[in-house]
This record gives structure tokens, sequence and C-alpha cells, in this order.
């Protein structure tokens, strides 16, 4: 169905929508519904939003993975920017470093299953997401 080096590199907005089309078409193939499509397409704009913002550079991978009884979607951001000095803040509900919402990485964790943030100052950041197929 599609090569386990599918990803978008972020280097300017634009970059963002095309994260974003490549996530949907990708979701939809595995079977899910427009429901999650929607929520496996927002998670993709927070994350290549927060690349593009913050590191300047980054990408998004995706990956089909697959468990004993079920198939999801595996979402990769990675970046090799100033990393995130305090986790636990910008993982809290209305914490926002951009004037926004402050729904970014704490809405990413919520709209998928599994998440995951491994960040290191100065040497980037790197965050996996799986939705799963119900």
């Amino acid at each position: 169905m599609m090569n386990s080096q599918s990803c978008v590199t972020i280097l300017k907005e634009w970059d963002i929508v095309a994260a974003r089309q490549m996530g949907r078409e990708i979701a939809k193939n595995i079977g899910f519904g427009t429901v999650d499509q929607a929520r496996i397409t927002t998670a993709i704009s927070e994350l290549a939003r927060n690349i593009y913002l913050y590191a300047g550079e980054g990408k998004i991978s995706f990956n089909i993975v697959q468990s004993l009884d079920t198939k999801g979607i595996s979402i990769k951001a990675e970046d090799k920017g100033p990393g995130i000095k305090d986790l636990s803040q910008v993982m809290e509900d209305g914490f926002s470093t951009s004037g926004g919402l402050g729904a970014g990485l704490p809405g990413v964790r919520r709209l998928m299953d599994d998440f995951d943030i491994i960040s290191e100052v100065n040497k980037g950041t790197t965050i996996v997401t799986v939705k799963w197929l119900r």
C-alpha cells in the first residue's frame, strides 16, 4: 500500500498542507472513517505547525502499524530545533508560547491513542503518535 518512508519535509507553511493531505490519504486507505481522518489531520496540523514555528525545519513521517488485532497509522514528527525546556509545561492545557489556544500538544495527545515525546534542549524534538483503527 505504501512504503515505510512516506514523509513530508516541513520547511515552509505550505508543507503543513502537504503533510495533512498525505496523512489523510493514508488514514483513508487504512480504513479510518471521516471523523477519525479529521482527528488525524488535526494532529498532523499541530505537529507540522510546531516544526514550522519553533524549529524552522523538520519532517513528518507516516507508517502503517499493526498490532495483534488491528492496524493503525503512526505519525512521527522530528526536528533538530531548540527543543522544549519544560515538557510538563507544554503538555498542560492552555499553555501557549505562540499566543494560540494552547491546544497544541495536549490536543494531539487527546486526538490520538498513543503519544510519546522526547525533547532535548538545543538538539530537537521527536514526537511519535498512533491512531488505531477501531
